[in-house]
């Protein structure tokens, strides 16, 4: 969820970019920069660390704080040095971003904007270059030398190789976006071409403004709303040129397209949302992309069928092999990850797993080995306990693998390994994206240990891998269900008393399932094992109580029906999120909610969306904001 703006008209480009890169700081970032177009040069200026910092670096002066509010820039400083800044990088065309680090460290070098050899080409990029390794390789056989980590460097050396062939900026954006895989919005300026910026989008949204005599580009809505409300918004695989007075459109084949601006008349905070009412769910329904960004470059591909796992981040050498156990811990939502990595650790790779909330894990003294795999989970990377136990394991002797949603992050600095979950940044507080890819990263590390100890072998490896490459695609299906799942929790929202049953991997669903609801809605939730129902839980069931049932294991219908049946004959309200088809729940279950058909061993990662959009719907029944659950934070820095 990095920042993208542009400018060309005929104001100065730079104070425009600065202000429209602060309207989308709500994105989280870790760097930002700007490449503006003067007579005689393309100026780039960018650095790590917040927008200030920019500002600092431009005009050599400090970005005084208010005394009143030390966390906030004092609006009238900040206004003053932006006008500064248009002074010291003059010129009416430039372009501006916001970086979540991807691909290598928060740094001043691999800050955007990039530009080729010459400096005669600028690019801003969002979204993850999936075969940057390869395009790099072949552009360093080429000569380019390489100054930055980033995926995106390679995007304007490439577009200089096909400029100095086609001596068209345009025809060389198109070639080189014909040649990369994985996800992109790009920006991109040329020397030669004083008056354009040209535009190209897949998968990662952008967005044009435009103006009177002047036109943006951006990621988001917010970027542009000081200077028009018309707006068109960019579809999959278009480009588009952007003049001063006018904007050209253009099909994947490269045809001119003609179409009417939309209007926006959102509010800011709306605007931010991207057209959601929350940000919760406007992160519930990006799961697809984000489990998409994180799964397809750890996927080493024949064509579209994946045939093997390749974690940059780790070589899998004798100690995973030899491996005696697996250690987790974490805490909340990472924890409730770790719970489902356990029965696929288990499963995949026959290895015993040992899990621990983070907080119990200090204090327990616990046993480690030398041959012990240890894995913290922790999406800000700053979570106190984990770090702690972290240390703790550090202590030891034991190898830390870190999984994380935040680059630069304290657990990635500290980690052995660090191994990043580019699920963007998450604005709500309740976790949903961040879990979902999490998950997708611990499936994807059972698999392999799996495979490098013998445990999965030939079809049986590679169809486990055909089965997590549909995961994004069914996500998106599952998201269809959203109606049936507003109408249950309007007329449930107000249970006294609710449960959360499974088994197996849906126990460990129905534990992040149960935390959600109790996150936003301030409801009394529970979960449990399904079969536990009749040692102690059933004492407490009546009419005010509301099952909802995890089934996503054909082989169990039987045994989870069997539970129902005990809690609807009580007078229970109950509703079975399963997939297949409902036949064995039709006699127990008021509502049910039908998931794609996908291995029940990977199910874990949609089966829990629903179980969100429950969430997020009772909360909003309940008069909450889902965003900003009271009493808690998003990065639990205390213990």
């Amino acid at each position: 969820m990095c920042g993208i703006v542009g400018y060309v008209g005929v104001k100065g480009a730079t104070p425009v970019l600065i202000n429209s890169l602060k309207k989308l700081e709500y994105r989280g970032y870790d760097s930002a920069g700007i490449a503006v177009l003067n007579d005689e040069e393309i100026l780039v200026k960018k650095c790590k660390g917040a927008l200030k910092f920019l500002v600092e670096k431009i005009t050599d002066e400090v970005v005084q704080q208010s005394q009143t509010e030390p966390a906030e820039v004092t609006e009238e400083n900040f206004k003053r040095l932006v006008d500064k800044c248009g002074t010291l990088v003059p010129g009416n065309m430039g372009i501006g971003h916001t970086r979540w680090a991807t691909h290598g460290e928060p740094s001043d070098i691999n800050s955007h904007p990039h530009t080729n050899v010459s400096g005669t080409i600028a690019v801003v990029h969002n979204g993850i270059i999936e075969n940057y390794i390869k395009l790099k390789g072949w552009l360093q056989g080429q000569g380019i030398v390489f100054k930055s980590q980033t995926d995106t460097e390679v995007v304007a050396h490439l577009i200089n190789y096909y400029y100095e062939q086609e001596k068209d900026i345009f025809k060389a954006v198109k070639c080189s976006i014909e040649k990369l895989e994985g996800s992109y919005a790009l920006g991109v300026i040329c020397k030669d071409y004083p008056d354009r910026i040209v535009a190209a989008r897949k998968e990662s949204p952008l967005i044009i403004g435009i103006g009177q005599n002047e036109n943006f580009i951006a990621s988001d809505v917010p970027a542009v709303l000081e200077y028009t409300r018309e707006v068109h918004f960019l579809e999959q695989n278009e480009m588009a040129v952007l003049y001063s007075d006018h904007v050209d459109i253009f099909n994947g084949d490269g045809e001119k397209i003609l179409r009417d601006p939309k209007h926006v008349d959102w509010d800011m905070s709306s605007a931010e949302k991207g057209g959601y009412a929350h940000f919760m769910l406007k992160e519930i329904f990006e799961q697809p992309k984000a489990l998409r960004d994180t799964l397809r470059p750890r996927l080493v591909m024949n064509g579209t069928v994946p045939f093997d796992i390749k974690f940059d981040e780790i070589e899998f050498g004798e100690e995973w092999k030899n491996a005696g156990r697996v250690v987790i811990t974490a805490c909340g939502t990472s924890y409730h990850a770790g719970m489902v990595a356990k029965y696929a650790f288990e499963h995949f790779a026959r290895i015993p797993v040992s899990i621990d909330v983070a907080s119990e894990f200090r204090y327990r003294n616990p046993i480690l080995n030398k041959d012990d795999i240890f894995i913290i989970i922790t999406q800000s990377g700053e979570t106190a306990d984990t770090l702690e136990a972290m240390r703790q394991a550090k202590s030891a002797g034991a190898k830390v693998i870190a999984i994380t949603n935040c680059v630069g992050s304290t657990a990635s600095r500290e980690a052995d390994c660090v191994i990043y979950t580019w699920a963007g940044p998450e604005i709500a507080v309740a976790s949903t994206k961040a879990y979902t890819t999490q998950l997708m990263c611990l499936y994807l590390l059972a698999i392999k240990m799996a495979e490098v100890r013998g445990k999965l072998k030939g079809d049986a490896y590679r169809n486990i891998l055909f089965e997590l490459n549909k995961i994004p695609e069914l996500a998106e299906k599952v998201l269809e269900s959203q109606e049936t799942i507003q109408k249950f929790a309007s007329q449930q929202f107000n249970k006294n008393k609710i449960f959360y049953i499974g088994r197996l991997f849906d126990s460990a669903s129905s534990l992040e399932s149960a935390l959600k609801l109790k996150e936003v809605s301030y409801l009394h939730c529970e979960a449990f094992a399904a079969g536990e129902l009749k040692h102690g839980p059933l004492a407490l069931v009546d009419k005010d109580t509301l099952l909802i049932a995890i089934a996503t294991d054909p082989e169990l219908y039987e045994k989870v029906a069997s539970n129902i049946k005990e809690v609807k004959t009580r007078g229970a309200v109950t509703m079975v999120i399963t997939q297949g088809n409902d036949e064995k729940f039709k006699d127990c279950c008021d509502t049910s909610v039908m998931l794609p058909e996908v291995s029940p061993l990977l199910a874990s990662m949609i089966s829990i969306i629903p179980a969100q959009l429950f969430a997020y719907y009772c909360s909003i029944q309940r008069g909450y904001n889902p965003d900003q659950p009271r009493n808690l934070a998003k990065s639990v820095t205390v213990e």
